[in-house]
């Protein structure tokens, strides 16, 4: 009897955590760039990324930061401390705020749907835990698709998960409607999404850059902001 208590006991408080993570108002993040006004929603499912995004918002970390690196159709990214005072044509993208942080990857709750703020990492054996950079953020802007297209995605996902990551009927949706990048799905973490500004996403990954996709106009986070 006792036994039965304890585990009802923690089967509540589980429950009251969760609920408390669906019910609890989300934070809100104002990008002022070069190119107009971003704001973003910050998750309560990923609690790390969401605080640590906070606390380098607040720190005013990300001011005069670069876009230092943009994929027309697919993303804009920055979060490189060394693309503050950087000259034209450096290389960026190296430094990650000289932490990780582990990855709360929650698909296909969250995905790489237009709009999403995700965190940037390493890529490759050195990194098997995806762990996310300390402060490198993307926001994707990616395309639209068709069934043909997802399908040749699925493909390639099943040959890299062995089958475990999948494209459900929802997910195919959103991306058939308001587009995205999925074959980046189980892979990064998604923390937040765009709520204002798609626009301004929009005319930053058109940008023209160089061979190493940066800019040849830099383009800057003037001033970033927790709203709420």
């Amino acid at each position: 009897m006792k036994k039965a208590i304890i585990t009802l006991t923690l089967l509540i408080s589980v429950l009251n955590i969760f609920g408390q993570q669906q019910t609890e108002k989300r934070r809100t993040v104002r990008l002022e760039t070069s190119k107009g006004v971003i704001c973003l929603e910050l998750y309560n499912e990923t609690p790390r990324h969401r605080d640590n995004f906070l606390k380098l918002v607040e720190s005013g970390f990300y001011n005069g930061l670069l876009f230092h690196r943009t994929i027309s159709s697919f993303m804009i990214q920055s979060g490189d401390s060394l693309s503050r005072n950087a000259a034209k044509g450096e290389i960026l993208g190296r430094s990650s705020g000289g932490n990780t942080i582990a990855h709360e990857i929650l698909y296909p709750k969250f995905f790489h749907k237009r709009g999403a703020l995700c965190a940037a990492r390493r890529v490759g054996p050195s990194n098997p835990k995806r762990d996310s950079s300390g402060s490198q953020f993307y926001i994707v802007y990616g395309r639209r698709f068709n069934d043909t297209m997802l399908d040749e995605v699925q493909a390639r996902m099943d040959m890299q998960s062995g089958g475990i990551i999948r494209l459900t009927e929802e997910v195919r949706q959103a991306y058939k409607s308001i587009g995205g990048a999925p074959h980046l799905d189980g892979e990064y973490t998604v923390f937040g999404e765009v709520t204002e500004g798609i626009d301004i996403v929009e005319k930053i990954q058109w940008a023209d850059t160089d061979e190493n996709n940066r800019p040849l106009e830099d383009i800057r986070i003037i001033k970033a902001e927790v709203c709420q």
